[in-house]
């Protein structure tokens, strides 16, 4: 028996669970985008995939729209696969196991991937439903959006026929989003020598931290382990001898990290003192994140006397100063917006293997000189210490349309439903709706989404109620679309 067997809308929570059961991280989309044509063919709809894995299926105008505007429809197939220390999921060959928790859906010990999988379940349910009322459709379903949104890059529009486009891939109910960040991937790498050393070994965890989005949630000023982490081996290295083994925390560049993990080796005399300190900086952590991250924690386990491969003093000292150093979290509010994040940056992944150690932060502004000078900024410190620094997938802004017919046309149908207005927001996380205004002239587009929490953690969970209602008020605004 299916899992979400009996939730409304049935036909969007079937194709969530069938989407759940096929492995799509981020650059792992072959199998679902081979689901999707496979559903296009068995419904007898026009599609094509492109070089980059995106899926385009269209459908024609039902009876009576068919002198109407056509209507693009968007979302991604990727999600971010993060996962609880013990789930033994692998991303990827497994599927995820859903929940029913209440009113929510949410998966064992995983990402639930509703960031944006909810997206292409709404459309193909669209997309098979025969009795709906609707202009030509577009749904259009990208790659790696959660890696630098590299399918919306790669998308060539010109072919796409709409110029009004319902992107699916916000996070909150009732809240049109209007204008995002741009963003990019920017890569700090040192290079490392290594020797032998050797003495009690220890690992040491910094984790119990809640994690989050890089960009919703950046400005909650949550706990990031790998930040944490190199603060306490500074703090280590003011009063211990110690050798660095191994380091590492994080799996996705545009995830608060809630796991950083370190090897030591220990002088033996100065083993008591050594995990003193351990417990005194717990205690320190737990003060100062008593409110954002409760379960912070420093824990430690205790090996025997050995040696083994350590990182010089030398390429220890540069890599914990420039962990110790760089900037991270907000960097500027927007002054013409209120509560609205402008500029921030998040060391999403910490890594360290034979020949280098690797920073990797989501960097995002709405302002894009500042989203370059902040770049300018982790290139000169990389580059100062004699490391190497490099961008990848910059992406743009979308910039607030002043006028915009589907808004308002959004705005009458859901004041219409619900008898209140919605909120009509910008946005600090990255949208490839700004892909897709900067391809598409005089694109007009609004992006909804029902209510997700805790986006791209293992706590990330969808509301059902908020789902069925969501997807109702599409419907309802394909309807109303008769019209230009």
């Amino acid at each position: 028996m299916r899992k979400l067997e009996g939730l409304k809308p049935e036909k969007v929570f079937r194709y969530f669970e069938d989407l759940s059961g096929i492995p799509r991280g981020s650059g792992n989309e072959e199998a679902v985008g081979s689901y999707c044509m496979r559903f296009a063919e068995e419904h007898g709809l026009s599609a094509y995939r492109d070089e980059a894995g995106n899926v385009v299926i269209t459908k024609e105008a039902s009876k009576g729209y068919e002198n109407a505007p056509g209507v693009i429809l968007q979302g991604h197939l990727d999600m971010v696969c993060e996962k609880e220390a013990d789930c033994p999921i692998d991303f990827k060959r497994d599927g995820l196991k859903l929940l029913v928790d209440g009113d929510f859906v949410r998966a064992d010990g995983t990402t639930l991937g509703g960031d944006d999988g909810i997206a292409v379940a709404m459309m193909l349910a669209v997309l098979e439903d025969e009795s709906l009322e609707h202009p030509h459709l577009e749904c259009v379903f990208t790659t790696e959006e959660e890696t630098g949104l590299y399918g919306a890059e790669a998308l060539d529009a010109s072919r796409l026929k709409g110029r009004r486009m319902i992107n699916i891939d916000s996070e909150e109910e009732g809240i049109f989003t209007v204008s995002c960040a741009g963003g990019m991937e920017s890569d700090c790498v040192l290079p490392l020598a290594w020797t032998e050393g050797g003495g009690i070994c220890y690992t040491l965890w910094v984790d119990g931290l809640k994690g989050g989005h890089s960009g919703s949630d950046i400005h909650k000023e949550l706990g990031n382990s790998n930040l944490l982490m190199g603060r306490l081996l500074c703090t280590l290295e003011e009063q211990f001898e110690f050798r660095i083994g191994d380091l590492a925390g994080g799996l996705m560049d545009n995830a608060v990290p809630r796991s950083t993990r370190a090897v030591l080796y220990v002088d033996p005399a100065q083993e008591m003192e050594f995990e003193k300190k351990l417990q005194e900086m717990d205690a320190v952590y737990k003060k100062e994140y008593a409110a954002s991250d409760p379960g912070v924690t420093v824990r430690f386990e205790k090996g025997g006397e050995k040696t083994g491969r350590v990182l010089t003093p030398k390429s220890a000292s540069l890599l914990l100063f420039l962990l110790h150093n760089v900037p991270n979290g907000v960097i500027r509010n927007s002054m013409d917006i209120p509560g609205l994040v402008q500029t921030s940056l998040n060391l999403g992944i910490l890594k360290i293997d034979e020949e280098a150690a690797t920073l990797v932060f989501s960097v995002r502004s709405s302002v894009e000189s500042e989203k370059e000078e902040l770049g300018k900024r982790l290139r000169h410190m990389t580059e100062f210490l004699g490391g190497t620094y490099e961008q990848k997938g910059d992406y743009p802004g979308w910039e607030y349309r002043q006028e915009s017919p589907l808004r308002e046309t959004m705005v009458s149908v859901y004041e219409k439903l619900y008898g209140k207005a919605p909120q009509i927001l910008a946005i600090h996380a990255g949208l490839e709706c700004g892909f897709f205004s900067g391809k598409i002239e005089d694109l007009d587009c609004v992006s909804v989404g029902p209510n997700l929490y805790d986006a791209h953690t293992p706590r990330e969970r969808l509301s059902i109620s908020s789902t069925q209602r969501v997807y109702e008020f599409i419907l309802e605004v394909l309807k109303e679309l008769k019209q230009a």
